[in-house]
């Protein structure tokens, strides 16, 4: 008997739990109680809502008499059962009978599922249902909720893992691991030859304990248009707290080489969606709160893929906003009347619900229109109803008008000024596909400033084709309905369309463009200030830089070929004592055989270039060949006065330490213009009407790629500058710094680890980016045979490995380090985690470890690949490709290499070009100065830059490995141009692009 009873309780258990396939005309996924009373007791502690003492206190006095009720019972004496120990049970046996997903095990394995919700809305509901409980409500029993909530209709999207795919889409998948633009080759590997995508072996990516009925990975696949294996890799890496540049130099089989623009696009994507995700469930627990949590309200929410979604579902629950119109109707009691106009039409009588003293329910006309405005707010917040009229608007054009505000209009003597500037916007229109991005930015500052009205024009047939499809399928009734109640459900559609689609709609377009322009111009910063970090380093020349100036003289400095400070003075170039100053610069110039002369581009730059031209034409420098150039200025003089200029140079003025930092500019920029915060080197446009949020952590991102990916010297680098490495900040910086000053140089990269506050992930991060020159550690050590340079060479044979070096000893909080032995490998790209595999690689072509970066190397390496293929070797070596080319970059690459040397150089003057000599037709050479979202700044020599419109950039004139980005051009870039029109009353200069240097 005990077996059969067994069995038949099992039996019941399988039936219960198992998830009942969805149906439109079913509305019983709605029920939120059970026939498993165990069931309903059960609640996740997580998921609980917060409770408040009092409740809490009742609460603990109903159960401890519970209780005692139970253990006096004969039943409860005769087999004592725990009552948390049947939560568990009932917990057990849920989890092993749910079903899962019917999807094609191909797809699961390309794309992790974050959010493995099985039969999502039941358990939620179900949840809901055990906090009601807990709250002392009374439990609704199904027949209640089905009365009441049971005949709405609203299709329930199904998490996003759950959905079924053709066949023709999984071959497709399994073929194909590209995107289209830009286009990257398939990534080979040991493990997958074939090019198929690298998985982390992590297990399912999860964003906290947050779900949604939608796939993470999928969503970010969808708007980064990315693999989805390779999004479900991103995810994992950057939950671990890998930095871009690490991903982008040493995790490449993971990611399908992408480079560090689009890593950043996806990691910003990411933090969107993990924005919504968390402002969603923050929604959802502020209405539970409330006592208003419904499971359609919770699904709704948990159905939002924008913030502009959740704004549209929660903004009737928000604390002090007034009742919508829906919420009075349904306080009414007209919810069950909307959801019979839909499921039972022919039941639905509206004078049963007229009482003749309540207000909204005094008439049939009050009946109707409350019902009218339920009907509206369901469709409004449906999610096929939403997704049917944004695939509407796709076909369709929709237009963004900008006009004059009224008030500016009427002014006469106003804001004139600020009024001109926004001309071309003052009768305004487009389409949204086809508005450009510096249009949406500028358009959104007149707005902001009152001068502009901006309006979202979509157009009337989208309207008509939507309330035609509201009626005829999607909220259609299932039975035959009177015409009063079909004209009610016209009226409902239209209501829905004007007062909540609409304006939905307007937000979204706005927002949806808003976001794409300040995302373009932050990517058009990054991209110019990268442009401006990489230019090639004059090295070996001793500078004299010039902050220029009238009143107060030009600020002068000589800074060494080291960047030490010679000599500072103020000279008066101009007015009685400019014979003086020239003899004095002459004096200067031959004194400390100074040759190249910076000029800042501020105040004064034109006339004080125009000083030295025409010395220089007199050739008053004799027998010096001097040189001049002018450098961008921007944000010396707030560097000037900052406490880094102070701690660094704290005898000077802060005047004279702007003409340092200009000097310092050409002679080293990436080292010179860390100092300064991004945003006030002056390039790009628009930079102050963008989230200046996004903005620092683009400009600060780029700022760490630029550093890493050159390397920097860890016994000769600035605090400064460290804190820009990877994996490094300010306080791990001045740890190293700290480290350094007590123990002398660093002698290998295994050292960090012994430095305070430098963890195995900090290791991991910042040590392929550093490098250990030998000839910085001769002059601190005092044994010089171990660092000649013949120490760590010799010729690896058999199966050589590199030993960890420089243990350290740890005795009573004292850190004692042993002798350590310099490592070759230390002055290359190569990653430490890679040494073992470079020294096999090194076995198997028979290289010294003496020879790196020499012909030799190089020749033997070449060798290497002409007999095997770099996939053959990989799979020999037990290595991905992207490492092995790396390696092999590491040991052909000269170990002072700089990857600045193939970026433009400064252009050096000895005469000047004025404006008045420039003609239509002129061909001209110059520099790009800034990069904008409408065009390019070229700096031709004459004192005004000419603009290059974007129309005139044409993919035909640029070479092929700058048609990919967004313009092709950036700040430094030599081009040739010619002058289309020169408008000599408002200073502007127009230019064609003829080529790119």
């Amino acid at each position: 008997m005990e077996s059969t009873s067994d069995a038949m309780m099992s039996e019941t258990t399988e039936k219960t739990c198992q998830k009942r396939p969805f149906s439109e005309d079913d509305d019983s996924f709605l029920d939120t109680t059970s026939d498993n009373d165990s069931e309903e007791e059960w609640v996740p502690e997580s998921k609980a809502a917060k409770k408040s003492k009092r409740v809490t206190a009742e609460k603990m006095v109903t159960i401890k008499k519970k209780i005692k009720s139970e253990l006096g019972s004969p039943a409860t004496k005769k087999a004592p059962v725990k009552k948390s120990a049947r939560k568990t049970a009932v917990k057990t046996t849920r989890k092993k009978t749910a079903e899962k997903p019917n999807v094609d095990q191909v797809i699961m394995e390309k794309l992790p599922v974050l959010n493995n919700n099985e039969d999502i809305l039941s358990s939620q509901s179900k949840q809901d249902a055990g906090s009601m409980k807990q709250k002392g409500e009374p439990q609704k029993t199904s027949a209640r909720v089905k009365k009441e909530i049971g005949h709405c209709q609203v299709k329930i999207e199904q998490p996003s893992t759950s959905m079924q795919l053709n066949e023709s889409e999984i071959k497709e998948e399994s073929v194909s691991f590209t995107w289209e633009e830009p286009a990257l080759k398939k990534q080979k590997t040991e493990k997958n030859p074939d090019g198929k995508p690298v998985k982390l072996q992590r297990g399912n990516v999860e964003i906290g304990d947050m779900q949604m009925n939608w796939n993470v990975v999928q969503m970010l696949s969808e708007r980064t248009s990315t693999e989805g294996w390779v999004c479900a890799n991103l995810i994992q890496l950057f939950k671990e707290e890998n930095t871009i540049p690490f991903i982008a130099r040493y995790r490449k089989e993971l990611t399908n080489n992408m480079d560090a623009d689009t890593l950043r696009e996806v990691q910003q994507t990411l933090e969107e969606l993990t924005a919504v995700i968390k402002k969603a469930h923050t929604a959802v627990q502020k209405v539970a709160k409330q006592d208003k949590l419904t499971p359609f309200i919770k699904a709704s929410l948990l159905n939002c893929r924008t913030m502009e979604e959740i704004e549209h579902v929660f903004a009737p629950y928000k604390v002090g906003s007034t009742k919508t119109k829906a919420q009075k109707a349904r306080q009414l009691g007209l919810e069950p009347a909307a959801n019979l106009l839909i499921d039972r039409p022919g039941e639905l009588n509206l004078n049963l619900y007229i009482k003749p003293n309540v207000k909204g329910l005094s008439n049939m006309t009050e009946i109707a229109t409350g019902i009218q405005h339920i009907l509206a707010d369901m469709m409004s917040k449906d999610r096929d109803t939403l997704d049917h009229i944004r695939k509407l608007c796709e076909p369709n054009t929709v237009f963004i008008q900008s006009t004059l505000t009224k008030a500016t209009a009427k002014e006469k003597d106003g804001n004139k000024k600020d009024t001109e500037k926004f001309r071309l916007y003052h009768d305004f229109s487009s389409s949204i596909g086809n508005i450009h991005h510096h249009q949406i930015l500028a358009i959104n500052r007149g707005e902001k400033l009152k001068i502009l009205t901006v309006k979202v024009n979509i157009p009337d047939r989208i309207k008509n084709m939507f309330c035609g499809w509201c009626i005829n399928e999607r909220w259609r009734p299932r039975g035959f309905a009177r015409p009063e109640l079909m004209k009610l459900l016209k009226d409902s559609a239209e209501d829905s369309y004007k007062r909540l689609i609409y304006p939905l709609l307007c937000r979204e377009f706005r927002s949806l463009l808003t976001s794409n322009a300040e995302k373009e111009s932050i990517a058009m910063f990054g991209r110019n200030l990268r442009q401006l970090l990489l230019i090639n380093p004059v090295r070996g020349r001793v500078l004299m830089g010039i902050d220029p100036g009238f009143r107060h003289g030009c600020k002068l400095s000589i800074i060494s070929a080291t960047s030490q400070i010679l000599y500072t003075d103020v000279l008066y170039l101009f007015g009685q004592g400019a014979h003086n100053a020239a003899e004095r610069l002459r004096h200067l110039l031959h004194k400390y055989s100074c040759t190249t002369i910076v000029i800042g581009n501020g105040t004064a730059c034109r006339e004080t270039e125009s000083f030295f031209a025409d010395l220089l034409n007199r050739k008053y420098f004799a027998p010096l060949d001097v040189v001049y150039c002018i450098t961008n200025e921007a944000g010396a003089s707030i560097y000037s006065v900052s406490p880094e200029a102070a701690k660094e140079m704290p005898d000077l003025d802060p005047n004279i330490r702007s003409a340092v930092s200009i000097a310092r500019r050409v002679q080293d920029p990436l080292a010179e213009l860390v100092k300064i915060e991004p945003k006030h080197i002056g390039v790009g446009m628009y930079q102050h009407d963008v989230s200046q949020t996004l903005l620092k952590a683009t400009l600060d991102s780029v700022v760490e790629e630029c550093v890493s990916f050159v390397g920097v010297d860890i016994n000769s680098i600035s605090e400064i500058l460290m804190r820009h490495v990877a994996g490094l900040n300010a306080s791990k910086a001045k740890s190293i710094i700290e480290w350094r000053e007590k123990n002398g140089p660093f002698i290998n990269r295994e050292q960090l680890k012994d430095v305070k506050g430098l963890g195995p992930k900090t290791f991991q991060q910042c040590a392929g980016f550093i490098r250990i020159n030998p000839e910085n550690i001769k002059n601190f050590v005092n044994n010089q045979q171990q660092f000649d340079g013949t120490t760590g060479c010799q010729t690896i044979t058999g199966d050589s490995k590199i030993k960890p070096v420089g243990k350290s000893t740890k005795k009573k909080g004292k850190t004692e380090i042993t002798s350590a032995q310099p490592t070759i490998l230390d002055q290359t790209c190569i990653h430490p985690e890679s040494y073992n595999t470079a020294m096999r690689f090194l076995s198997f072509i028979g290289g010294n470890l003496c020879d790196i970066g020499s012909s030799a190397m190089q020749n033997s390496v070449n060798a290497a690949l002409r007999n095997n293929s770099i996939d053959t070797l990989a799979q020999k070596l037990d290595t991905t490709v992207p490492t092995l080319q790396m390696i092999i970059d590491g040991l052909k690459q000269p170990r002072d290499y700089d990857i600045r040397a193939g970026f433009e150089q400064r252009d050096f003057k000895r005469n000047i070009v004025s404006l008045d000599d420039l003609r239509s037709g002129t061909v001209l050479t110059g520099r790009v100065d800034n990069a904008t979202l409408f065009g390019v700044f070229v700096d031709i020599g004459v004192g005004r830059s000419g603009l290059i419109p974007i129309r005139y950039i044409t993919a035909a004139k640029l070479p092929a490995s700058k048609r990919r980005r967004s313009l092709g051009l950036g700040p430094g870039e030599r081009v040739e141009v010619k002058v289309m029109e020169v408008d000599r009353a408002r200073n502007r200069i127009s230019l064609d692009l003829i080529r790119v240097l």
